[in-house]
């Protein structure tokens, strides 16, 4: 008898909900055990060689984890977490996934259904919580509704703007029979492409247009969108920005490329968002990092110049009034703009403008003078000169991103993985996630010192697998982004930004990882060579000074 027959046969809804993650093609979860779902966790033995559970150290980086797997496939990311404690650290991932529109399914063991409103063990109210954070929150109470209950949130997260659904599984309800997992798994709701006449539309609106400008962002690309973006840009002699943390959206070696936007955009591209008298949003939902706070386009007269194609109707001129808004899928709008005849003869003004914006990016991305021993503009120089354009780096969030956003470039889709949400801790579990889900390329983890410890207990995850990871950790002795804002708002009074921090070489070595430690920048070449040389994970520390707070900037002299 197969594995979905004995599963049809027993009945039990624990059996039914594993059977229906395999119908909608998941092929990894990432978990910490709870006894809530015990059951679940037995369906999910009888499924091994099909499913395979991670098992993590802590329910942040399992959800963390899950919505990165999501973000490289564009698929749901699955966790499993226990009620209450497990539930709260789990969170983080969630509110990740809620902000940078990546769809992911958290499952939840709860309390037994007799057990309700009596503030049990670890009881959490799930609507109530989760009401601002998920997109849906739903619950299996009756075995007979086991896989609609599924199939609804796996199509709910991935519907309109993608985000992430709750599913509670109270623990007296998993082992019971009557559920069934049969049937055919809904299909996809499919976006609409535009229309020939908007299309163009969208092509008499660019062509009449003297300073134009692309802005591509938002989740659901794929790399075909955004080859075909690439040709339409570069046909038309269009400069192109990407948004906040979705660099690898556009490749950053095109004639096109204009730059990031985002937290260190450079002013003078932020005065060319502003004087664009054509602006082509393809998926960037417009949000307040990409804006500068909504301040660098003006809501009174933005329709006039703003074209947003956008997955989610809710989304298209939420801030900003467009004069031209379409719900579509920006991949085949990509290819339709990509159809496009040129305009036979560019206007001069406009050849100069796309010229002038991509020179001002490669003077941006240019190494700076640092004050310490160790430049990171170097060190991120040499990292993208030695690796692979297939490698995937992530990064969690604080000052020392801006660092690798800024000197290392992306050309390739799914090599960018950041939390746009700006959450600390992120970088490790997504690395584990990535070299888990593309175990042929390489893989390389920057985080902070004050991130790095958010999620580092999950070297043990990353050498329990042999996972061929680098871990660059960048070492300041500081909460760097807090210690810059404090200087400037309370200067010499910094307070709770100063760290204490472990051997991190020690560290890395006690969970069996190759580890070393780089104090100068002539020293990173030859470290680099050994660690990416190391069989399984390695790591090395990069010691920085705290005086070089950010690209361009230092610390007061008063403070080196």
């Amino acid at each position: 008898m197969s594995m979905d027959s004995t599963a049809a046969a027993s009945g039990r809804v624990a059996d039914a909900l594993v059977t229906r993650l395999a119908a909608h093609g998941v092929e990894r979860v990432f978990a910490v055990a709870g006894e809530s779902y015990l059951d679940v966790l037995d369906a999910l033995y009888d499924r091994r060689d099909a499913i395979d559970v991670v098992t993590c150290r802590h329910e942040a980086a399992a959800a963390n984890m899950a919505e990165a797997t999501a973000k490289l496939s564009d698929r749901c990311g699955v966790a499993f977490v226990t009620r209450g404690p497990g539930l709260a650290h789990a969170s983080i991932g969630v509110h990740t996934a809620q902000q940078d529109a990546t769809p992911m399914v958290l499952f939840v063991g709860e309390i037994a259904r007799e057990d309700r409103f009596r503030h049990a063990f670890q009881e959490v109210d799930l609507s109530i919580t989760f009401a601002d954070l998920a997109k849906g929150v739903l619950q299996i109470d009756l075995p007979q509704r086991t896989a609609e209950i599924v199939d609804r949130a796996f199509q709910l997260a991935r519907a309109n703007r993608p985000g992430p659904v709750i599913v509670g599984l109270p623990e007296d309800v998993l082992g019971e029979a009557g559920a069934s997992a049969t049937g055919e798994p809904p299909a996809p709701v499919e976006l609409p492409a535009p229309s020939v006449e908007r299309i163009r539309e969208i092509a008499a609106r660019v062509g009449a247009a003297r300073r134009p400008l692309v802005w591509v962002g938002g989740s659901g690309w794929t790399a075909d969108g955004i080859a075909a973006t690439r040709r339409f840009a570069e046909a038309w002699e269009l400069p192109v920005v990407t948004a906040f943390r979705r660099k690898d959206h556009f490749p950053n070696a095109s004639s096109s490329y204009a730059g990031e936007l985002g937290f260190g955009t450079p002013p003078g591209l932020v005065e060319r968002v502003r004087a664009a008298d054509l602006l082509l949003v393809l998926g960037a939902p417009l949000g307040d990092i990409e804006t500068g706070g909504y301040r660098w386009l003006d809501r009174t007269r933005s329709a006039g110049r703003l074209i947003h194609l956008h997955r989610d109707a809710a989304t298209l001129s939420a801030v900003f009034p467009a004069g031209l808004a379409l719900q579509c899928d920006v991949n085949a709008t990509a290819e339709a703009l990509a159809a496009l005849e040129p305009p036979a003869r560019m206007p001069r003004s406009w050849s100069d403008w796309t010229r002038a914006a991509r020179a001002e990016h490669v003077a941006f991305i240019e190494p700076v003078e640092v004050v310490g021993d160790l430049n990171l503009s170097r060190v991120f120089r040499q990292l993208r000169a030695d690796l692979p354009e297939s490698a995937i780096v992530t990064n969690g969030a604080g000052n020392y991103a801006a660092w690798l956003h800024r000197f290392f470039g992306h050309d390739t889709h799914g090599t960018q993985l950041a939390p746009g949400s700006g959450a600390m801790g992120y970088a490790v579990p997504a690395a584990i996630a990535a070299k888990l889900a593309h175990p042929g390329r390489e893989v390389v983890c920057v985080a902070g010192d004050g991130c790095f410890l958010m999620s580092a207990q999950e070297l043990a995850t990353a050498a329990a697998r042999g996972l061929k990871i680098l871990f660059l950790i960048i070492n300041n002795g500081s909460y760097g982004t807090i210690r810059m804002h404090q200087e400037n708002r309370f200067p010499g009074r910094t307070v709770a930004t100063a760290l204490h921090n472990p051997d991190f070489v020690a560290y890395a070595r006690a969970f069996g990882l190759r580890a070393l430690r780089v104090a100068r920048t002539e020293e990173f070449a030859a470290a680099l060579t050994e660690a990416r040389a190391a069989p399984g994970p390695a790591l090395i520390e990069l010691v920085t000074s705290v005086v070089d707070i950010a690209p361009g900037k230092r610390l007061p002299a008063s403070d080196r």
